[in-house]
């Protein structure tokens, strides 16, 4: 058995948790600002939006804490290491994020009925124009840096913040609707809109955390991983069957089964089997760690019904 591993580097480590600390403090910020701008102003869809900001900071926190988890080596009891963290990680922000588009539903039908208006309509604009420009530059750095290191933390803490930056958007045009119409139903009619857009967001985190947690496949990677080992196999005149892998947050493992001519000897047989595994992960743009298993292509069915192994 042969692998390889591909790691990240002190600096890529590094960069994902200033990543992730950078988010926690522009989370607290954010916080800070919501809050006041619904406390001058009294608007339903403002208070959406400040309910979403104090689930992100709940949220970050324990993505922060997972992505240092993430990211420790391998220990005695997990031999894979610590990535699954990832998945619970997005689990969580999912769950939490349908929380607050439940409290921004009832806020919102809370206000219809009493029919409060909001106030001071021109400083609270102000503000979620600061709130949505900052949002939007953090989350499209989140996302990037969550796509270039296949991290699904950085790249679901973004999305979420991209989607409170919809949010904020969607609450200042709400506020612009309520100045210019003086109709105060445009509030929280826009703070229920935004809500059932934030409650979508939360369902494809929880969606994606389960695939995850289940070695759901990605078919992009294991078409990926299929072209290699067929054309290495072409290429060689060998044979592979028992193909598996499964992502673990950051990195990918795979297993295959590589079926020699009997003639061979195990020094040549262990080069090649070496060779397609560096083929296979230098085709690949995630880290990973590959396994293979050398078997001869004769008396491959009858060793394995010799001592009851599937074939």
């Amino acid at each position: 058995m042969n692998a390889y591993n591909q790691t990240l580097s002190d600096t890529d480590r590094h960069n994902m948790n200033f990543a992730m600390r950078l988010s926690f403090s522009v989370g607290v910020l954010m916080l800070f600002i919501k809050t006041y701008a619904y406390y001058i102003t009294g608007s339903a869809a403002i208070l959406s939006d400040a309910a979403e900001s104090i689930i992100h900071v709940f949220a970050v926190g324990f993505s922060a804490y997972s992505m240092w988890l993430s990211l420790q080596p391998a220990d005695d009891n997990h031999l894979y290491g610590h990535e699954k963290i990832s998945f619970f990680s997005a689990g969580c922000e999912g769950s939490m994020i349908i929380v607050a588009a439940c409290y921004i539903f009832y806020e919102s039908v809370l206000k219809i009925i009493l029919g409060v208006e909001p106030e001071n309509l021109d400083s609270g604009m102000l503000f979620m124009v600061a709130a949505t420009a900052i949002n939007l530059i953090l989350g499209f750095y989140l996302t990037r840096r969550g796509k270039k290191y296949k991290s699904i933390i950085l790249e679901a803490n973004g999305k979420h913040i991209l989607t409170d930056c919809l949010t904020s958007f969607a609450v200042l045009i709400a506020l612009i609707l309520v100045k210019l119409t003086h109709i105060s139903f445009f509030d929280p009619l826009v703070a229920i809109l935004a809500a059932t857009n934030i409650l979508w967001t939360g369902i494809k985190l929880i969606k994606r955390c389960v695939g995850g947690l289940m070695d759901q496949v990605d078919p992009e990677i294991h078409r990926q991983i299929v072209a290699t080992l067929d054309n290495e196999m072409k290429d060689k005149k060998l044979e592979y069957h028992h193909l598996r892998h499964r992502f673990s947050g950051h990195k990918i493992f795979i297993e295959f089964h590589l079926l020699f001519p009997s003639d061979i000897t195990l020094l040549d047989a262990h080069e090649i089997a070496t060779k397609i595994e560096a083929k296979l992960k230098h085709s690949l743009n995630v880290e990973s760690e590959i396994f293979s298993h050398l078997e001869t292509r004769e008396h491959h069915d009858s060793i394995h019904q010799k001592y009851g192994l599937p074939i």
